[in-house]
């Protein structure tokens, strides 16, 4: 008694089409599905761009012997993405 039979969607979709009628019902659906296209094609999109980039992590290839800095900047370290200046010692 408690589950929903063919009888009760199908009753709740006529009054849904009486509601909204055809036409509109038509064109809700054409664009959800544009929607969904849309989306299906930026996510191809970003994969895309995605495999083309080169990895811009730095390794110790590109990065500077220690020891070696500019002249009249201070040595900094970097923790989990923030940037951080020690204080000059005396």
């Amino acid at each position: 008694m408690g589950a929903f039979s063919i009888w009760h969607l199908l009753i709740v979709l006529l009054i849904v089409i009486l509601l909204f009628g055809t036409k509109r019902l038509k064109n809700i659906g054409s664009d959800m599905g544009n929607a969904i296209k849309s989306f299906r094609n930026a996510v191809k999109d970003e994969g895309k761009e995605e495999e083309g980039k080169p990895e811009t992590t730095q390794t110790a290839q590109n990065l500077p012997p220690q020891g070696e800095q500019p002249q009249g900047q201070q040595q900094g370290r970097v923790i989990e993405g923030e940037s951080t200046r020690e204080p000059p010692k005396s």
